[in-house]
């Protein structure tokens, strides 16, 4: 099959052949239909988190399955799926107390020294977050997907995989956002409108766009934004606050900076809580005002908005063939795998909310 592969971090992709095993136990193989390219590909291929090389990146995918391995019984040949990395073992502590997106994921790989389930010649490619979307096919564990209606969009689906239900998620299980209250969103990538998105469906009044570029806060007020904050003419934590007489209740950070993480923590109000979705490097500090805290005011991590994703996919689904959810609007550009490197310059600059990888067929 055709993939794309990087050979060095930080370095660029190569679409190349690529060699994919048949499924063994609990393994499912999968026709890509569409991959979204995601920041977090991106913070590994220019180095702020590690990751062994050589590795076909990709992890926001949709698809059809074309075989299963011994012990499959969830899905079948011709299903629809959705791929997430938040696959889990559906054993361990996080899973059976209702949070698997926390699930360590032991016993769900091949274990050492096994056939590998990706090969480039006669050595192993390591596989990316347990999926590799920039791939015709993907071979992953049974638990790393969840099958859909097959009148799904397939191209939109994808975009479920991870932005979407990270943003969403973030709202409705991470921070439980309810109607009524006030949000500001910093960053107005995929992940943040989906946040934006999340907050209008949870009935909050007011939801602030927070963003550096003009057609970015255009495009969240399509998604529903309220108010728009352009963070480069004016102090974006002042503007909040003024908006709001004193701060919001929830403040979203969907960059992944130590900065806009405090500006996150600044805008909200006593009593109000920061959610950190953004992967912010491991170097990078946040530091707090430590006054703050007498006002009872809380700052929180979301982990792909600790997502349940076999329940929350499907609904999300429903949500977007019901007209309530925007999907294909986010998508900024298709592209084919030889399109990927210059996708992934796009997001250095802050050009695009979501390039989307299409597959023939």
């Amino acid at each position: 099959m055709r993939a794309a592969v990087l050979e060095t971090i930080p370095g660029k992709v190569v679409v190349d052949d690529v060699a994919i095993d048949l499924p063994g136990p609990r393994e499912v193989l999968i026709r890509t239909a569409a991959a979204g390219v995601c920041h977090s590909d991106l913070h590994f291929i220019d180095g702020l988190y590690r990751h062994p090389v050589p590795l076909v990146p990709g992890h926001e995918s949709a698809g059809v399955v074309e075989a299963v391995g011994d012990q499959v019984s969830y899905v079948a040949p011709g299903d629809h799926v959705i791929t997430c990395l938040s696959v889990f073992c559906g054993t361990c502590e996080f899973c059976l107390s209702g949070r698997p997106a926390l699930c360590p994921k032991r016993d769900l790989r091949r274990p050492s020294g096994a056939t590998p389930r990706l090969r480039g010649g006669d050595d192993a490619i390591n596989q990316f977050l347990d999926l590799s979307s920039f791939a015709e096919q993907m071979l992953v564990h049974e638990n790393a997907l969840v099958k859909i209606r097959p009148d799904m969009p397939l191209d939109r689906a994808a975009l479920l995989g991870c932005g979407v239900t990270t943003g969403l998620g973030a709202v409705f299980r991470t921070a439980k956002v309810e109607p009524g209250q006030t949000v500001a969103v910093i960053g107005c990538g995929g992940i943040g409108l989906s946040c934006i998105q999340g907050a209008i469906l949870a009935g909050a009044t007011r939801v602030i766009a927070v963003d550096l570029l003009p057609a970015k806060l255009d495009v969240a007020r399509q998604f529903g934004a309220t108010d728009l904050v352009n963070a480069g003419d004016a102090d974006p934590v002042a503007v909040v606050q003024e908006l709001t007489a004193g701060g919001v209740d929830h403040a979203f950070e969907a960059i992944g900076l130590g900065r806009t993480a405090e500006q996150a923590f600044a805008m909200a109000r006593r009593g109000g809580t920061a959610t950190i979705i953004g992967m912010i490097p491991p170097e990078e500090n946040v530091v707090l005002p430590g006054a703050a805290f007498l006002g009872e005011k809380r700052i929180q991590g979301s982990l792909m908005g600790s997502n349940r994703f076999r329940v929350d996919m499907p609904r999300y689904v429903e949500l977007y063939l019901q007209g309530r959810l925007k999907l294909g609007e986010m998508v900024s550009a298709r592209i084919e795998l030889e399109g990927l490197n210059d996708a992934f310059q796009a997001l250095r600059d802050g050009a695009v909310t979501r390039t989307l990888v299409t597959f023939p067929g």
